[in-house]
């Protein structure tokens, strides 16, 4: 049964009753909590939070690993109504610093060290620089730690309500609403990548994820016997929307430190994954190790494959189906201002999984707009603007959300699309993203796409570089799937033309790497591959 909540603390109380004894979370290691546990621990966790000084508000920022002291550090913290900033792994102190400062974090908390990085010793070198911040260390031996203690299930924390006042803040779209009108809190802070300028804070609700959380459950049919892995930064918008997934539907949800080709599908296996995530390149490993053991099913209760948030080659989706099982791939669509957007169905056709990114969630709108600002008729490309229920409440620097929204409180996404007759949306490129060769377009993501689908290409980037004679050429930089065996230029443009490409849009550079340029939310840095190789 799918539960339904105005919070994430009611939620974590309504499926401990529900499903006591359920798998909530399992790791990489088979530890695991059941739903009952999961809610007690972090019952423990926020008396140590509470401890700390955290309460109703408190803007705590948050850089932890995919483990489960993680997800009972994020739902305790959900227990005492803190506004929840979490971080990914990759920042540094310029962004951590950044981040905090802008978003008035009371409190960091990170482990000790992570991967050879001194968490600690970043963490406290930002909080220098932040006034108010304070620095906790969680690790086992930490005050803030995650095992049971002498606390009964359902025990009152010392000097904390259950979060249920409201605030001022901004109404859907951003639009400004009085200080008098009810509006549900803040509850959690997201950071966009800054790939062009500094990021953006999007403040979102825990209605508004919980939302998001629903298209996911219905489109997908989620249901207690699956199991959910959540390999991206639990930290991210759609991490943590998994995390309420789990707990919407008594479906168990799979963590784990980081994903590693010859080790995660082992572990996601034993775990009984259903769900097999998530993204192009997770996939296509997947595919490689299945190709090694033909006769045994790497993964033989999956019954879909998640991507979204990268092109795909249409070719994916049958090659999944074919070689992993089940549906093969349902894609989705959302960004940190407003995830889950779309997603497939369960039960769409293969050319829907195979190039679509699916259709929209209950009460989403979603229009294609034209460089004239007049809507776009089915299948013509233009930006793609949205709205609905996961919509954040707003920027941070309230200042950005100007440019954000349109006069209908449309987010403005930057993202060039379509929809067709059936409402299925498919994504083109970026505005921004587009290169201008002798006055005609040329979409990157197109040509990125297609690439994919060629054995040789490990990853790939298409930018544009500066021209003389034709104000823009197109270049392909790749990462080989094989350095001792790369690409040239001719045999992948024959590719091009072999999936019916125009000749006009062809790459006219190629240029090899060992990896892609990224920022510290693992986005791709295009302007650095253009001044390296823009000659």
């Amino acid at each position: 049964m799918v539960l339904t909540a105005d919070s994430t603390w009611e939620l974590v109380e309504a499926r401990a009753a529900a499903s006591p004894d359920g798998l909530a979370v399992i790791d990489e290691h088979r530890r695991h909590l059941t739903f009952r546990e999961l809610r007690d621990r972090a019952e423990a966790a926020a008396v140590r939070l509470r401890a700390l000084g955290v309460g109703p508000g408190s803007v705590v920022s948050w850089q932890l690993p995919n483990t489960i002291d993680t997800v009972v550090v994020c739902l305790a913290l959900a227990r005492l109504g803190a506004v929840q900033n979490p971080l990914i792994m990759m920042l540094r102190e310029r962004e951590i610093t950044f981040v905090c400062r802008q978003a008035g974090s009371e409190l960091l908390l990170v482990p000790s060290a992570f991967r050879g990085v001194d968490h600690a010793a970043l963490a406290r070198t930002a909080a220098a620089a932040v006034p108010g911040l304070a620095v906790h260390v969680v690790d086992t031996a930490s005050p803030v730690d995650t095992a049971p203690r002498d606390i009964s299930p359902g025990e009152a924390v010392p000097g904390v309500a259950v979060p249920g006042e409201v605030s001022p803040g901004r109404g859907s779209g951003g639009a400004a609403v009085s200080s008098t009108e009810p509006v549900v809190p803040v509850r959690w802070i997201f950071y966009t990548s800054g790939t062009t300028s500094d990021p953006k804070g999007a403040r979102h609700t825990d209605q508004g994820l919980l939302a998001a959380s629903a298209t996911f459950c219905d489109h997908l049919a989620v249901v207690p016997t699956d199991r959910l892995p959540i390999l991206l930064p639990i930290s991210h918008i759609g991490g943590i929307t998994h995390l309420l997934t789990g707990l919407q539907t008594g479906c168990g949800v799979i963590v784990s430190r980081g994903f590693d080709p010859a080790s995660t599908p082992d572990a996601l296996a034993a775990a009984g994954v259903t769900l097999v995530g998530a993204g192009t390149q997770m996939l296509q490993a997947y595919l490689a190790r299945q190709r090694r053991q033909p006769a045994v099913p790497l993964f033989p209760l999956a019954r879909a494959a998640l991507c979204g948030g990268a092109g795909r080659p249409e070719a994916l989706h049958f090659e999944v189906k074919e070689l992993l099982g089940g549906v093969g791939v349902i894609s989705g669509y959302g960004l940190t201002e407003c995830p889950f957007v779309t997603w497939g169905r369960h039960d769409d056709t293969d050319s829907q999984h195979a190039s679509t990114e699916g259709c929209a969630g209950l009460d989403v709108e979603i229009v294609v707009m034209l460089d004239d600002a007049t809507p776009a008729a089915a299948g013509e490309v233009g930006e793609i603007r949205v709205r609905g229920p996961q919509l954040m409440v707003g920027y941070v620097d309230a200042a950005a959300d100007r440019d954000a929204f349109d006069a209908k409180g449309f987010l403005r996404t930057g993202d060039l699309g379509t929809l067709d007759e059936d409402g299925y949306l498919r994504i083109t490129g970026r505005i921004k993203d587009v290169i201008i060769r002798k006055g005609e377009n040329v979409s990157a993501r197109e040509l990125e796409e297609l690439l994919l689908g060629h054995p040789a290409v490990g990853e790939v980037a298409v930018v544009g570089l500066p021209d003389a004679s034709s104000g823009e050429r197109v270049c392909a930089v790749v990462v080989p799937a094989d350095p001792a065996d790369p690409p040239d230029l001719a045999t992948l443009c024959a590719h091009l033309r072999a999936q019916g490409l125009n000749n006009r849009k062809l790459p006219e550079q190629l240029e090899l790497v060992p990896e892609l340029p990224r920022n510290a939310m693992g986005k791709v840095v295009k302007r650095d591959l253009t001044a390296r190789f823009a000659h």
